[in-house]
């Protein structure tokens, strides 16, 4: 099992989660946090960190969700990781909860 960085993280970027991360396998792009499943040892601290929700264990994601799986790990080979805390997109309230994101993810 690996964790997953889905939909609603685009645009937000809220950080919290890294902090916790005992093996920093966060990865950062533009409007994105991406998690190396090479790397996660699901340890299950990052999930109720995430203030949109927007990290589900692989096995909660629905069908619909299962592109994140994919795009997690091809993004963690491209992306820096990151391990300290950041404030969020200037917008991220403004997107937190918004559906269909996915067009506007930036690699």
């Amino acid at each position: 099992m690996t964790f997953v960085v889905t939909d609603n993280c685009i645009l937000c970027k809220y950080t919290d989660c890294v902090e916790v991360c005992p093996v920093d396998c966060f990865h950062e792009g533009p409007n994105f946090l991406v998690i190396d499943p090479d790397e996660c040892i699901d340890c299950t601290l990052c999930e109720p960190e995430c203030p949109a929700g927007a990290i589900l264990a692989d096995d909660d994601l629905s069908e619909d969700q299962m592109v994140f799986l994919e795009l997690n790990a091809e993004l963690a080979r491209k992306w820096p990781v990151i391990t300290e805390q950041k404030p969020p997109l200037p917008d991220a309230e403004k997107w937190d909860g918004v559906p269909n994101k996915l067009p506007h993810l930036e690699k």
